[in-house]
């Protein structure tokens, strides 16, 4: 499968190219995801370096805790991106990209926080809060 990927927004204001290999999705189910999003956050995650975002003008970041922001299109309202300050990687929505995407999924996290509407009934592996290999917003 080709390390280049690409996505937007719903509307198409926003778009990204991505080089290298992506990070497996990871499932959010804090609170904030829940929130902002309406269910749980699908998200994996590019280094700084190798993704190119154009449209930055519609690109609007809401700062979600002292260390961390989520971006989102100030026209359709997509979410798109969360960035924790600390790191040199940015986590990208899955559903964001274009396909073939060529995502594979990885693990949920926050489950302690999930909502109460719903069951994770697959085999993926559960982290109460995160997993070891995933700096979150509180840590």
């Amino acid at each position: 499968m080709d390390d280049n990927h690409s996505g937007s927004c719903l509307c198409g204001a926003v778009r990204f190219k991505t080089r290298g290999p992506l990070r497996g999705v990871i499932y959010c189910h804090c609170s904030q995801c829940r929130k902002q999003t309406g269910h749980f956050v699908a998200a994996t995650a590019a280094k700084d370096a190798d993704i190119d975002i154009e449209g930055k003008d519609a690109l609007t970041w809401y700062g979600a805790s002292d260390v961390a922001k989520r971006g989102f299109c100030s026209t359709c309202g997509s979410l798109l991106f969360w960035k924790h300050g600390e790191l040199d990687s940015i986590s990208i929505m899955a559903g964001s990209f274009d396909r073939p995407s060529g995502l594979s999924s990885q693990s949920h996290i926050f489950v302690g926080d999930k909502g109460d509407y719903y069951s994770i009934d697959d085999t993926l592996p559960q982290f109460e809060r995160s997993a070891p290999s995933i700096k979150v917003a509180d840590e």
